[in-house]
């Protein structure tokens, strides 16, 4: 696998669904959504 293939952003082309962070503030760190997604998990 070459360095390109392990980029952490997507490429252009690729879609995925986001909204599970739809609730999250812009800017919120990692502690945040790890919160919002244990509280997710919950409900």
């Amino acid at each position: 696998m070459t360095k390109a293939e392990c980029a952490t952003e997507p490429a252009e082309d690729d879609e995925r669904d986001d909204s599970h962070l739809d609730d999250v503030e812009v800017g919120a760190g990692c502690t945040e959504i790890w919160e919002h997604l244990a509280e997710e998990r919950d409900e």
